[in-house]
């Protein structure tokens, strides 16, 4: 479970205090029977399915369950069938911030510049630009719209991931490349508000049960040596 977007659902389900199973899929070696039998359009991660009995790996979700896609949707969907866990504002101008807030990051951070920039030859610049607009929209103390909700659990899965990855040097960029963009941000007093935005997050003990850094250390050099076998001189994954 290395992909951000699946940490995101866990991260709501331990702050939501739910029983719920999980069934891991390798997203560099994706069994058939997932295509076939479970998320049949787009055989992404994650996907939600809610009701039916338990299912083991291979099996189909059954006639009476629901199968949700995306993890902002299913973040949303946790949200109201966990009202209790207060995963949204029940102030429905924060509950808007919360949703512009996430919808905000999965356009810019999430989606293209972090990843990018790890593996697209995106400019430094051009990552700084987006963690600035990030840190702006932070409030000065607290998470992105005061209490914690799933606009933070959108949006710490991708930052931890960045974190990771310029510390341990984990991309195809050039080792000094990586290691100033870490310098560059997390050792800079510039990004203060982010780091101690990061550091809040990590105090809560739902993200210290859904985020493994060495296993999403290993996916990340599994497939860093997957296109390094290809091309030993490669500085970007193929689109």
């Amino acid at each position: 479970m290395d992909a951000h977007s699946a940490q995101r659902v866990r991260l709501a389900l331990e702050e939501a205090k739910a029983t719920y199973d999980t069934i891991v899929i390798d997203l560099l070696d994706k069994p058939e029977w997932y295509a076939q039998k479970v998320n049949t359009d787009t055989a992404k991660v994650p996907y939600l399915v809610y009701g039916g009995p338990k299912l083991q790996p291979g099996d189909a979700p059954s006639g009476d369950a629901v199968g949700i896609p995306e993890s902002l949707v299913i973040l949303e969907f946790l949200a109201d069938i966990f009202p209790n866990a207060h995963l949204l504002p029940a102030d429905p101008t924060l509950r808007a911030r919360a949703r512009l807030f996430y919808n905000g990051l999965e356009k810019g951070l999430a989606k293209g510049i972090i990843v990018g920039f790890l593996f697209q030859e995106v400019p430094l610049q051009d990552l700084l630009g987006g963690l600035d607009n990030f840190q702006a929209r932070l409030p000065p103390t607290g998470f992105a719209v005061g209490e914690w909700s799933i606009a933070d659990a959108a949006a710490l899965p991708v930052l931890l991931r960045l974190q990771l990855a310029l510390k341990e040097g984990l991309g195809l960029r050039k080792p000094e490349d990586l290691k100033e963009a870490y310098a560059t941000i997390f050792e800079s007093p510039k990004y203060e508000r982010l780091c101690r935005y990061i550091d809040d997050n990590l105090a809560r003990p739902g993200v210290a049960s859904s985020w493994d850094p060495a296993a999403t250390k290993a996916k990340f050099e599994q497939r860093i040596q997957i296109v390094r076998a290809k091309d030993p001189t490669a500085t970007s994954m193929p689109h």
